[in-house]
């Protein structure tokens, strides 16, 4: 199968448009080999991290990252999400009961097990020999059975992470004071949440995020952009679960998606502030998530 071949098949896995493909070989594919190029010179497998708030697409990059890379190089690459690294749900209902009751939804710094994703890139990076990796299966909000995992057979050349909140950093703890919405207003008005959050993302999420030797960001032109983005995700959840005759009873409504996206606020918002110009490839978004510039804060060496 041809590169072009393989453009088109991912194009049309995902349900992208055409002119995708313009877009991988303007902007993604000299990353791709400008990745090369780093992973050749470390002489070991390179992590790279991609940021970028929910809806921006950093999902879809990361997977045309593995099907690309391996396409220009006879090289293996691997995509983690950090949605697999989810404590289980009966951790999470514990850490609720303990600490604050928001824990019960999973996604801020604190719903992660930080030891798992550690103890995986280091098999990954340091074990030449079959490696298992977590899975989380959202549908039923907890882990997939571990037989379910995926296995590796082999360490990669290139590991890449990705996540919303993949190389955020800690506010100061006065920071933290003055809610920035109504959840945390009205549910958190003790700063119990966000201070345990803050607590885990400067220290445990720190260590995580020292693993990596390249970034990559997409970024948002604001907050406001991330409600459209995942009400289209949604929407688009509700057609293909129309069209293949799924129930359709645990996608979220308008004001759901409100609610939800408000304990995601405080932290994307300091991350389009704060990591800009500590990445290797800022890729800026329009409202639409059409890149509209390129930049290389840091410089590869």
């Amino acid at each position: 199968m041809t590169e072009a071949q393989d453009l088109s098949a991912f194009i049309n896995k995902h349900k992208l448009p055409e002119s995708y493909k313009d877009v991988v070989r303007k902007w993604f594919q000299p990353m791709a080999e400008a990745i090369l190029i780093r992973q050749k010179k470390k002489g070991r497998p390179l992590i790279i991290g991609i940021n970028g708030s929910q809806g921006s697409g950093k999902s879809t990059l990361a997977d045309l990252l593995v099907s690309l890379l391996p396409q220009m190089a006879d090289i293996s690459v691997i995509s983690l999400s950090i949605d697999d690294f989810y404590l289980t749900h009966e951790q999470r209902e514990q850490l609720a009961n303990e600490v604050h009751p928001l824990f019960q939804t999973r996604g801020v710094p604190g719903t992660h097990d930080i030891t798992l994703a550690l103890e995986t890139l280091y098999d990954l990076t340091h074990q030449n020999r079959a490696c298992k990796i977590p899975r989380f299966d959202k549908s039923h909000d907890n882990r997939y059975p571990i037989e379910q995992w995926h296995y590796v057979e082999a360490s990669p050349q290139i590991i890449i992470l990705e996540g919303w909140c993949v190389g955020a950093e800690a506010q100061s703890d006065e920071d933290l004071l003055n809610p920035l919405n109504t959840l945390e207003a009205d549910e958190d008005d003790k700063c119990i949440w966000r201070r345990y959050a803050n607590h885990k993302l400067r220290h445990d999420y720190q260590r995580l995020f020292s693993q990596i030797d390249l970034w990559v960001m997409l970024k948002a032109p604001s907050f406001a952009c991330v409600f459209d983005w995942r009400l289209e995700q949604e929407e688009k959840l509700r057609q293909a679960c129309k069209e293949q005759l799924l129930p359709c009873d645990r996608l979220m409504s308008a004001d759901e998606i409100t609610r939800f996206i408000m304990h995601y606020q405080r932290i994307t918002e300091h991350t389009l502030t704060t990591l800009p110009h500590k990445v290797h490839f800022l890729f800026e978004l329009d409202a639409k998530r059409n890149i509209i510039q390129l930049s290389t804060p840091l410089k590869l060496n």
